[in-house]
């Protein structure tokens, strides 16, 4: 009987190590050799996204199938983080137009973000602790799971500059469902994200007056939202408390 539980014990532990250097294997693939790969072999690649002019060339390249391209590398900078993404929607409005941009864009950062917290689910917490700082993850895990986290993502996504790859991989090892964090997350990167298709929209059409006029806007709603903070803290709580029992 002994014996039989020994062995039990024995398999389990072999088990549970195949699966942890699976996923080390699998995150140095991911976090290190793809970006390698791509930085030595085809640094051509990275080149092209430096600019507007530069994006809206590679899209031009594959014509009818740019769609799949441009929702490709919009999954990419999410999950991988190594293609600078200041230029890409702006090309999204030059060379779809607004609303083909907006939905090409969000199809692919809502792809890119359910892949991202998977892979964080399935690493977890060691794994995303080799890839980020520990102590910024483990906070921010702690906050997740407070009942104010909506509140924070909805705020980490509304604002551009914050830590929104770290967010993701922090939400998958949280105690946060994806279709809450994949709806909130989506909603606070609309704003940002609608202007700068607006923008790129704009350029093609040289219409250079709307997009002063789209500025001053945009401005206007910012203070807005800073004096209509409170108001906007209790509607995003009922929206917690709706999303949190789906």
């Amino acid at each position: 009987m002994k014996t039989t539980i020994e062995k039990k014990e024995k398999n389990k532990a072999r088990v549970k190590l195949i699966i942890t250097i699976i996923k080390l294997v699998l995150l140095i693939l991911l976090i290190v050799g793809v970006p390698l790969y791509i930085m030595l072999y085809h640094s051509e690649f990275i080149s092209q996204f430096k600019s507007l002019e530069a994006v809206n060339a590679y899209l031009e390249k594959y014509k009818t199938a740019s769609v799949f391209a441009y929702i490709g590398i919009q999954i990419m900078q999410i999950v991988i983080c190594i293609i600078p993404g200041q230029a890409m929607q702006f090309a999204a409005g030059y060379a779809y137009s607004f609303w083909l941009g907006y939905l090409y864009s969000i199809i692919g950062t809502a792809i890119g973000t359910v892949m991202a917290f998977y892979l964080a689910r399935f690493l977890g917490k060691d794994a995303i602790h080799l890839i980020f700082d520990e102590k910024k993850v483990s906070r921010f895990i702690d906050k997740l799971n407070s009942k104010g986290a909506f509140i924070l993502v909805f705020v980490i996504f509304f604002i551009p500059g914050l830590p929104k790859d770290l967010f993701t991989y922090a939400a998958g090892v949280s105690e946060m469902r994806l279709k809450a964090f994949l709806i909130i997350s989506l909603v606070g990167r609309t704003p940002a994200m609608m202007a700068s298709i607006m923008i790129g929209s704009m350029f093609n059409k040289e219409s250079y007056a709307g997009i002063g006029i789209l500025a001053v806007i945009m401005t206007v709603l910012c203070i807005w939202g800073i004096k209509n903070h409170e108001k906007m803290t209790v509607m995003i709580d009922k929206w917690y408390d709706k999303l949190s029992r789906m």
